[in-house]
This record gives structure tokens, sequence and C-alpha cells, in this order.
């Protein structure tokens, strides 16, 4: 909480520099989560001794979202922008998860400040809050270890250096030397320093989130296109990766089979995309440079679950969304920004359906699945296995709970999907009123699946079991 209250202070003096009537909210709440970081701070402060282990860390993680979630949304509240405290609570946990799920009609009224505020939301959740807390406050001690694992994302976490902490600081650093790096390309373009921050923000994390209601449609733009679909694909890669290739190192880029995987996907994702739209004639008069632009980048955006768009997609026909679910299933690779079930899990699934297949005529043989030419041992590919299975368990129980609540079938569906993968794009199929129309109880079921995705299932559920509180 010490340390959100910097990004707070931060929204704050960008609220003051467009002189905007959102000072005094974002300041307000700067005050709240100080006093309440410092009364946390004080009140632990004393303890001579501090022994942490996985549930501690899970429950940390855990309490750090919901916690940060509630005073993130104090700006919308106290300021008016969001009156109702349901849909203030669902559009900063969709913020801070990068889900870009907006209760907001109209984005371009929010004064600067508050539209910063979102955008650093999102840009915090996209690494992740607790990461940025071990990176720059060191002052967990034993407990970082645990606080990483339960936080980042994939099937495994790899540690490239000794300590968690040194990781994280290199994770911390390759993304802001990233955002800087697309804020510049953006600002070069036809936006200016202020949309071309936000928009690398949301596009880095993988969030989405817009300062114009069209999003990237505004600025009818061939470069910034361009620049967001790079932007959006590198936010869906390993970060670590690009440590290595700030170092010089590229063998790991080539050598990672995860994210050739990841590209291919993608790439066969386009090409069915295009034909599609040549045989059904959408987007017919359009050149094959703007068609394959179109494909490119919806692809893109929903392939690392940023859920930009340029053009009305659920135009193209159910056949495209049909493709569009299986986009927002699968999504990026593991420790990226993206949600989903990752290229990384299906990869292991995949090849041990293989595997098994080739067992029913050779029932002796010894097949292990190998990822990078390694294999993987038993006990992660049965936790990818039950992850995927609680995965769909979770998607067809908010799904049902939405058609309860009143949300058309495929309405219903989108939105679950696009919550525990952290997309952002059903909106367009809830009908005229938005997310803001749903019952409050659909809400809170959304904000708790948006989390759960974001968290990857288990640091959220396992603190559901009455096993994790016995001693």
């Amino acid at each position: 909480m010490l340390l959100e209250t910097v990004f707070l202070l931060l929204a704050s003096g960008v609220a003051w520099f467009y002189q905007g009537p959102d000072v005094k909210p974002l300041f307000t709440s700067f005050g709240l989560m100080f006093t309440g970081g410092l009364l946390f701070y004080f009140a632990g402060r004393k303890a001579d001794e501090y022994h942490t282990g996985r549930r501690e860390g899970v429950l940390t993680v855990s309490l750090t979202w919901i916690i940060l979630s509630f005073f993130g949304m104090m700006p919308f509240y106290l300021g008016g922008y969001i009156v109702n405290f349901s849909d203030a609570f669902l559009e900063t946990m969709s913020a801070f998860t990068t889900t870009g799920m907006s209760v907001i009609n109209d984005i371009e009224q929010l004064p600067h400040g508050m539209q910063f505020w979102r955008s650093l939301m999102q840009w915090q959740g996209g690494i992740g809050m607790v990461l940025f807390t071990v990176a720059l406050m060191p002052m967990f001690g034993g407990g970082a270890l645990q606080l990483f694992d339960a936080e980042v994302t994939g099937f495994t976490h790899e540690r490239f250096l000794p300590r968690v902490t040194q990781v994280a600081k290199r994770l911390s650093g390759v993304y802001l030397l990233l955002t800087f790096f697309f804020t510049l390309l953006l600002w070069l373009g036809p936006m200016n320093f202020f949309d071309a921050v936000n928009h690398a923000m949301t596009g880095i994390s993988t969030g989405g989130y817009s300062t114009k209601n069209t999003n990237i449609a505004f600025w009818n733009s061939t470069y910034i296109e361009y620049v967001m679909i790079v932007c959006m694909c590198v936010g869906g890669m390993k970060f670590p990766l690009f440590y290595f290739a700030l170092k010089g190192k590229l063998n790991p880029f080539r050598q990672d089979e995860e994210t050739r995987w990841y590209l291919m996907y993608m790439f066969i994702f386009v090409i069915i995309s295009l034909v599609w739209l040549f045989i059904q004639h959408y987007e017919s008069g359009s050149s094959l440079e703007h068609m394959i632009r179109k494909a490119v980048f919806h692809v893109v955006s929903l392939a690392t679950t940023t859920g930009y768009i340029t053009t009305d997609f659920l135009s193209w026909g159910n056949f495209y969304l049909v493709l569009a679910l299986y986009l927002m299933l699968i999504c990026g690779c593991g420790s990226s920004t993206s949600g989903g079930i990752k290229v990384g899990r299906m990869m292991i699934v995949l090849k041990n359906v293989y595997n098994e297949f080739r067992k029913q005529t050779h029932p002796s043989a010894i097949l292990p699945v190998r990822v990078n030419g390694r294999a993987i041992s038993q006990d992660i590919i049965h936790r990818v296995h039950i992850f995927v299975i609680v995965y769909f368990l979770l998607i067809g129980f908010s799904w049902l709970f939405l058609i309860i609540s009143g949300m058309n079938f495929d309405g219903a569906l989108f939105a679950s999907i696009s919550a525990i993968s952290n997309v952002g794009l059903s909106p367009a199929l809830v009908g005229d009123n938005g997310i803001q129309s749903l019952p409050v109880i659909s809400k809170w079921v959304l904000s708790f699946i948006m989390m759960t995705g974001r968290l990857e299932i288990f640091t959220v559920m396992v603190i559901l079991l009455p096993d994790f509180w016995r001693k």
C-alpha cells in the first residue's frame, strides 16, 4: 500500500498539471492509502520473527490484489465518476487484472488524471503488483520466493538469477524499458504524448484500456496499428527472453519452444481469418494490405488478451466469433502479461495427448513429454491437466450464473471467457447498457473470476478450502 501511494501521487500530479477536477479525489485517495499503509506497517514492525511458507505467500498475494483494488477504486467513487460501489470495484479489478472490461461508457469525459490512473493500474497489473513490491521494497525477508511463485504466471517459474529479488528487479527494468520504447514510437506518430504514454502502458500490459471511446480506430493510422501489433505481441511473450536479448544473448529466443508455438498459432489463425474474410467478402473494397492488417491486429489483440479493436469484428460472422473464443482461451506465453490458459500449457496437453495415441499401438513404450528438449515431470503434466480442467469448470460456473442473472446465452459465454482470460471484449455482446446493467451479484462474480484468472486459479481457489486454514 505504501508503494501504491507513489503511483497515486503520480496520477495526482498529472491531474494537477492538466488543472482537472480530479486532483481532490486522487489526492484524498492517496492520503487514505498512505494512512492505511502506515497502520499496517507499524502493526507489524515489532515482529521478532517472520516465518512464511506457501500458504502465507498465497494469502498475501490474494489479499494484496483485493485491498489494492478496494483503495484503487476510491478516486472513481469519491470523485463521482462511478457512483455505484460495485461498478467502481469492478472497474478497478478489471484494470489491475488487465482485463479491460469497463463500466464507463464515455471515456473521453474522464479528466486526464483519472484516465492516467486507469492506465497506470493496468500497467502495474501486467507485470504484477507484488512483483513490483518485491523488486522495489525488499522488506519481506524469506517471503519473497513464496510471493513470486504465487503471482508470476506460467506452469514453471523461471528464476534466471539466484535471488528472487534480483529476478524481480530485472523483469521490472525490462518492463519499464519496453514501455518507454513503445511510448516513443507512438509519440512519433499522430498520438500526442499523453495518449502515447497511456497506450504504451495498456498495450505492453495487454490490458486494452484506451483514452478514446473508439479505441485505436480513433487515429485511423496504419502506423499506429502496426506499432500496437508489435507492442501487444511483445506483451504476450516471455519477459525473461527480453532480458537475455538486452544482454546480447539471442539463443534463448531461438531455442524457446513455447515462443515458437505462440508465433506459429497466431500465424495460423491469421491465415484462417484472411481466408474467411475473402470467402465471405467482409471488408470488401479494401486493399490486400488493409485486410491483412485488420486480420493480424485482431488476432494479436485477442491472442494476447489485450482487447484493442480497430473495426467491428463482431460483424465478421459467427465463424470468426468461434475463432475469437479459441484465441481468448489459449492466449500468450507464461511469464508474460497476457492471461488465458497459456500456450505452454496447451503445448504440454497436446503433446501428452499425442503420446497417449502412440501408446495405443506401443503400450510398453516410454514416451516423455519434452519441452525445449527436456523431459517434463509427471507432476507438472498432472498440474497442467488439473489447471485446464478447473479453468473450464470456472467458465461453466460463471457462464451459468450470468445466464441465471439475465444475460443472453452468447453474452454470458463471452463475458465468462473474457473475465477469466482477462480479455475484456464481452460488453459488445451484453447489450446497450453494457456491464453496468448487470445485477450487483454478477458484477462481484465477474470481479472474482477476473482475479482468479489473473492469479492463475490455484492462488485464489486454494484459500476457499477448509484445509488451507488448518494448522
